[in-house]
């Protein structure tokens, strides 16, 4: 074994190939047949979109637990700590088992250099082989149709949302962006897709390679009565179902397409008692998160613009007696100006804070662009994230709230110390 720890495994493939972004089959495709690895023995639904990834894998996750099933789950990125891009059963993989894995990758790549996210991806496929999981759900990392998770073969292939993010990679468009994801999609397999507005390339890929495509409104669908709701699909009604733990009206869009994808597929198939169960048990941090104090802090990894609507939902939804205000922190590669608009009129003061690495940047910069789009918002920079939550919180009063949202590692800088 190389190295003795999981960080120096991580440092390692950081410098081993130090591009953040490196899209392409052919180096995880090779390493998965040296490693007997192409064919896992276990249903695979595969997660892709925008937005609502990560809670369309945590109540597929919770649904096919409650039905039995040993489940692995594969997500990215993590909040706090690396363990959690891969679960066996809702537990965190353990540093040793992920350095018993990448020490297996490190001596079958040769002098084949393989990407930090690709080392992980393998990993999760190489866990959840040895520990042999029934069902895998694997959450895409970037686009779809060059995404490492891509090298596998889905048995269902999850869309959950279209929306504009990573231009730089995927497309500057809907339509480009929308045939990126739809490479997922397999002939004669089922595709399922939770975008009510999809891009016409979505559609016209699944057509291209035979897939079996249900789109949310069309072949599968939610009525919401009060607090319990229908869904409707190809395999009838399941009527009177709970509201989904995870909160937001669109959490009922991705519940209904998790069903519809589970529905598909006899191997994933669950009864409506596990459905109902996992309905209630379905948990993700940092989306809508809310912690209580008297003033109360809400956790939430929004970054786009499509993402900063749905926040912007959920505040209206759960209105507070004083003032909210942001605590923002944004990579400099993302639309702030766009994701400030989203959510205009919801904060009575946006606290920025400095971002660090390749893609950060700083909140001077990022209050200039804020001002240009929002010239009467009230903007206070911070050198960092952590220092702008602070001021916050000194200046808040008993029933204020404090949003931190703007990316996962905003969001980390301080979930992890409150």
């Amino acid at each position: 074994m190389r190295f003795q720890t999981l960080q120096e495994w991580l440092t390692w493939q950081e410098q081993l190939y130090p591009d953040v972004v490196d899209l392409g089959l052919h180096r995880v495709n090779a390493l998965l047949q040296a490693l007997d690895l192409a064919h896992p023995g276990f249903p695979i639904l595969t997660v892709g979109g925008t937005n609502g990834k990560g809670s369309s894998v945590s109540f597929a996750e919770a649904m096919l637990r409650a039905a039995g099933h040993k489940v692995g789950a594969y997500v990215s990125p993590h909040l706090l700590r690396y363990n959690e891009r891969v679960r066996v059963d809702g537990v965190d993989v353990s540093d040793p088992e992920f350095c018993d894995s990448f020490a297996r990758i490190d001596a079958a790549r040769g002098d084949l250099r393989v990407t930090y996210f690709e080392f992980g991806t393998l990993a999760a496929i190489d866990i959840l082989t040895r520990r042999g999981v029934t069902a895998a759900v694997l959450e895409v990392g970037l686009g779809g149709r060059l995404d490492a998770v891509n090298a596998l073969d889905a048995d269902v292939a999850l869309i959950s949302s279209i929306g504009l993010d990573h231009q730089e990679w995927l497309g500057s468009d809907r339509e480009s962006i929308g045939r990126e994801k739809a490479g997922v999609f397999r002939s004669g397999r089922p595709a399922i897709c939770g975008d009510r507005q999809p891009p016409p390339s979505l559609q016209e890929q699944a057509q291209a390679v035979g897939a079996r495509l249900q789109l949310i409104g069309k072949d599968f669908d939610r009525d919401i009565k009060g607090d319990t709701w229908t869904w409707r699909g190809q395999g009838g009604d399941l009527r009177g179902l709970p509201a989904p733990a995870l909160p937001g009206q669109i959490q009922y869009d991705n519940a209904a397409t998790v069903i519809a994808a589970l529905q598909s597929e006899p191997r994933l198939q669950v009864p409506e008692s596990a459905i109902r169960e996992g309905l209630r048990q379905a948990r993700i941090p940092a989306r809508f998160q809310r912690k209580a104090g008297v003033v109360e802090t809400v956790f939430d990894v929004s970054h786009n613009p499509d993402a900063a609507r749905v926040l912007s939902d959920n505040l209206r939804a759960y209105p507070v007696e004083g003032r909210t205000v942001a605590v923002l922190g944004m990579f400099k590669d993302k639309a702030a100006e766009e994701v400030a608009l989203a959510l205009q009129g919801c904060f009575q003061r946006w606290y920025l804070g400095g971002l660090e690495g390749p893609r950060g940047q700083s909140a001077e910069a990022l209050s200039q662009r804020l001002h240009k789009a929002m010239p009467e918002a009230e903007l206070t920079a911070s050198p960092s994230v952590a220092a702008a939550y602070a001021k916050a919180m000194a200046e808040a009063h008993p029933g204020d709230r404090v949003v931190v949202f703007g990316s996962f590692q905003t969001v980390a800088a301080i979930l992890g110390k409150v």
